[in-house]
């Protein structure tokens, strides 16, 4: 029996030594280092990914056209005064109106208009105040304006036109009754532009300013509504 058991150590021993000096592939725990692959001049052949698209592009020249800005507009106007103690009475004048920028604006007025007689002279029948060529009353202002609400008015689904809400202010000269008045005048208008030349203009202004035609110094507000066309040039 025991010597069974030697031939079997023995047999064990001899069995372990063989495979750890053969390097036997069987080993449990043996691990064989993987082949890196090596790239060849294959890799770069048909079937490879394609090559990075040169980004340089040939500009070409672009010749950029002169438009040239209409800043100018310039028109006229009728509608009614009513100077204060004389009456509402037919007015028509010119504007000219130089854009700044598309919000601001500068214009100059002048008006005509010949007023009619006051309550008095009715009241009184022969007696006038002023002669026919003292009734006639010409205003002349100078001012600034501003774009308030630009916007645009649609007719229908295929016409779309420009428009703008605008506020001005300026001071003038009126001349009425043989004498000629300092007068500052404000206002709002309504723009639409029908083209890019033509517009067509909605005012209302109060002209202010003092006189003493029936016999004592005091202020008065002339009240001015007018509509009027203009062009841009």
């Amino acid at each position: 029996m025991e010597s069974r058991i030697r031939v079997l150590l023995l047999t064990v021993v001899v069995l372990t030594a063989s495979v750890m000096t053969s390097g036997c592939s069987l080993w449990p725990f043996h691990r064989h280092p993987r082949s890196e692959a090596v790239p060849t001049e294959a890799s770069n052949a048909e079937g490879s990914s394609p090559a990075v698209v040169d980004p340089t592009v040939t500009r070409r020249k672009v010749k950029t056209p002169k438009i040239k800005g209409s800043d100018f507009e310039i028109g006229g106007y009728v509608g009614t005064y009513s100077a204060q103690d004389f009456g509402v009475n037919p007015v028509y004048g010119a504007r000219l109106a130089f854009h700044i920028s598309e919000d601001f604006f500068a214009e100059g007025l002048i008006g005509t208009t010949k007023t009619g007689l006051t309550s008095y002279e009715e009241l009184s029948g022969s007696s006038q105040l002023l002669t026919d060529s003292q009734r006639k009353l010409t205003y002349y202002n100078l001012g600034f304006g501003y774009n308030l609400f630009p916007g645009e008015v649609f007719i229908g689904r295929n016409h779309a036109f420009n428009s703008a809400v605008y506020v001005d202010a300026g001071v003038g000269a009126t001349k009425f009754g043989g004498g000629t008045h300092f007068t500052v005048m404000a206002g709002a208008g309504y723009r639409l532009l029908f083209t890019d030349k033509i517009a067509a203009h909605l005012d209302v202004r109060d002209h202010v300013f003092q006189n003493d035609l029936l016999g004592y110094q005091k202020t008065v507000h002339n009240l001015e509504s007018t509509l009027g066309v203009t062009t841009y040039f």
